[in-house]
């Protein structure tokens, strides 16, 4: 799933070029796209788009007249991509908004699920849609983290993707962010002393503000992550074998010497760590 890295990047592309034309047509959408039906997308017709904006893994796309927010939610395999005027893009995407011009704004979802999500709403709307979701992760200081971790005494893999504890941060930078905390994945967030949770919020702005840099380069997974989905390989700091822990909905992965003084982590199912 995207996470605030790569959406931030997105948002930054996408700000200018869809502010740009009024909207000529809005849709078609896949029925299991469109999240909403009053108003009906028709209603952005003729209307300008005021940018495009974030929070936490979504996208906003407010019009100028402030009256209607687009809000986007890709999930794991939704792909949002602006078209100019003569691009070929997918015949049948989820969703498409074509601009004076020509230029187009498409989403495509790979596979056979449809769980990327559209919703067309009001200002009002929208702010509630978001309201159970946390701080944002990139900018949050030490102060707010230890509040967050002292409040929630869970394991901290877990709470960092809590988007309503902190929001913004997936399976993905969840590992590369412990790593360069040098935290394992399974340490209470009770138990972390200051300057554990000083390394922590560091980490947090160091990895996606690097993330987000590279992205905005256009790099690719391999590139932009060192532990994330590279096991068995060297990490990066120590050159212990990267290892990992398999859950039913995601996989962490982690530094035995880095971060969990060589112990191997077991699968949660078995409930025990390796000594």
């Amino acid at each position: 799933m995207p996470e605030l890295p790569e959406m931030e990047a997105w948002r930054r592309a996408l700000d200018d070029p869809v502010s740009a034309f009024p909207i000529v047509k809005a849709g078609p959408a896949h029925v299991a796209t469109l999240k909403t039906f009053d108003p009906p997308l028709s209603t952005l017709e003729g209307r300008r788009l005021a940018g495009a904006e974030r929070r936490a893994k979504r996208l906003l796309f407010p019009t100028d007249d402030g009256e209607l927010v687009i809000l986007v939610h890709l999930m794991t395999a939704g792909r949002l991509k602006f078209l100019q005027f003569g691009e070929r893009g997918p015949k049948t995407p989820a969703f498409r908004l074509v601009f004076e011009g020509g230029s187009q704004l498409v989403l495509t979802e790979a596979g056979a699920k449809k769980r990327a999500g559209v919703w067309l709403l009001t200002p009002e709307e929208a702010e509630q849609e978001l309201a159970h979701l946390g701080p944002e992760a990139l900018g949050i200081d030490a102060e707010r983290l230890a509040e967050i971790c002292a409040a929630e005494s869970r394991r901290l893999h877990s709470m960092l993707r809590d988007q309503r504890v902190i929001a913004g941060i997936g399976r993905a930078w969840a590992n590369e962010i412990l790593h360069h905390a040098q935290l394992s994945p399974y340490a209470l967030s009770g138990d972390l002393v200051p300057a554990q949770v000083q390394r922590l919020a560091e980490a947090i702005d160091a990895e996606l503000s690097r993330g987000l840099e590279l992205r905005e380069r256009g790099a690719a997974d391999n590139r932009v992550y060192r532990v994330h989905r590279k096991l068995a390989e060297p990490c990066y700091v120590c050159g212990t074998p990267i290892a990992r822990v398999d859950y039913e909905e995601h996989t962490v992965y982690y530094c035995p010497d880095c971060q969990t003084s060589g112990r191997v982590l077991k699968d949660r199912r078995l409930s025990k760590l390796l000594k």
